[in-house]
């Protein structure tokens, strides 16, 4: 075992790779009574082909790891996995994202009970024919829920006007189409390439001894056989620079209009990983916070001529293969609000940040960052993501401290260009 000290925030990380390829990570937290863990594997919905080494390559359906996710909890001995973790005092859950599947449960008691439940039933797939044909309702149900979501179809709108060929422009869930060709053989096809322990992390956070939980772990994972490790290759289709459409306009049943805009990263950006990655996320973030944030005169100058309301926000993303820039919210004046944006920023651009705003609002996010880690489940969650891209979530304050004003700057230049900018409008019917 490791141990990763991290002094200036006064945290103490565990670290263990067992023979079977799972990388563990545990932080201890002194007089925590709540435990919270994680156990995640590097797949996610844009993963749709792909070849484990040696053997054929696969094309699976359209939302199939999400499919994976909802089967996972249907074990062979017919019990119900959220029942076991609520009898173990536990509550518990899943996501499927873009890039990862995660698994977690939180507790106050019983966790060692609730951990071997965890690598139990994510260990332990139990498909049929029957339960696979029974799900496609059920999660067609969901589908065609979101597809009456305004905000999510506002957001994946937004993705959908970025990206012309990359699978991040499909929705997590599939379409009912997609999903109805999914099979028994399928889930197992995939499950046995990516739920392999070398490609999975397990974090566990709180109330926990490091030494004793980590050889329950072993103890654990020393009972199970599985195949050795081997390298799986992803395969994308080549993407442009270009926005697929500046403007996409879906009709809902609104009363009032939902507004996204935002940047596409260039095939240049994404492919950043550890501190380069880390600082290219921060500076943007700083970007936007500069503009945006409620404290800025852009956004109260919008605020106060009736522009925008509380629903404004902004954020980023920056994965393997894509990124972009979102913000907008709620507005009855949507084309307004384009037309100041797109004054707005190309006037940042040509000014820039000033030394004031920066040291603001550099002071500012490190200061959430140092509030978010009280927060267990933040770090559960966030710490796994930065791992899978060889980032630490604990380099986040000693990088923020790092930059420059030079470095947001620059960023602000790069990003911020009018032809990587699109809009997704929901207007009402």
């Amino acid at each position: 075992m490791k141990k990763i000290d991290h002094s200036q925030l006064k945290e103490t990380l565990y670290y263990e790779q067992l023979p079977n390829g799972l990388e563990i990570y545990l932080l201890p937290k002194p007089g925590f009574q709540k435990t919270y863990a994680t156990f995640t594997t590097k797949y996610g919905s844009i993963d749709n082909t792909f070849q484990r080494e040696g053997e054929q390559k696969h094309q699976v359906p359209d939302g199939i790891a999400h499919f994976l996710e909802h089967k996972m909890f249907e074990q062979e001995s017919g019990e119900d996995v959220f029942q076991q973790f609520a009898r173990q005092g536990a509550a518990a859950n899943a996501f499927t994202s873009f890039t990862r599947t995660a698994y977690l449960f939180s507790c106050t008691e019983n966790t060692n009970e609730n951990l071997v439940t965890l690598l139990d039933f994510v260990q332990a797939p139990y498909f049929t024919d029957q339960n696979v044909e029974k799900e496609k309702g059920i999660i067609g149900q969901e589908i065609k829920m979101y597809d009456d979501n305004p905000d999510w179809r506002s957001y994946f709108g937004l993705i959908e006007a970025f990206y012309q060929n990359h699978p991040v422009k499909i929705d997590i869930a599939g379409t009912v189409e997609s999903i109805s060709k999914i099979t028994k053989e399928t889930l197992y096809d995939c499950y046995h390439t990516f739920y392999h322990p070398s490609n999975m992390l397990l974090f566990i956070v709180g109330g926990i001894e490091a030494e004793k939980t980590l050889q329950l772990i072993r103890d654990n994972q020393s009972t199970k056989k599985f195949d050795p490790p081997a390298k799986i290759n992803r395969f994308y289709p080549d993407e442009s620079n270009a926005v697929a459409e500046p403007k996409k306009i879906m009709k809902l049943s609104v009363q009032t209009p939902k507004c996204l805009m935002g940047y596409k990263e260039k095939s240049s950006e994404v492919s950043r990983i550890g501190t380069e990655r880390l600082k290219q996320e921060l500076t943007t973030q700083i970007c936007l916070d500069v503009m945006f944030s409620t404290s800025s005169d852009f956004y109260q100058s919008l605020y106060d001529d009736g522009i925008i309301d509380d629903t404004f926000g902004f954020d980023y993303s920056l994965e393997p293969g894509y990124g972009f820039t979102m913000f907008g919210g709620d507005t009855h004046q949507p084309e307004e609000l384009i037309k100041r944006i797109q004054e707005e920023i190309p006037r940042r651009v040509s000014t820039g940040v000033t030394q004031e705003e920066f040291d603001r609002i550099q002071k500012k996010r490190i200061g959430a960052s140092l509030r978010s880690l009280n927060s267990l489940e933040w770090i559960a969650n966030q710490f796994t993501s930065y791992r899978f891209q060889e980032t630490d979530l604990f380099d986040i304050i000693p990088t923020l401290e790092k930059l420059t004003l030079e470095d947001v700057n620059q960023r602000l230049k790069t990003h911020f260009q009018a032809d990587q900018f699109a809009v997704s409008l929901v207007m009402p019917k």
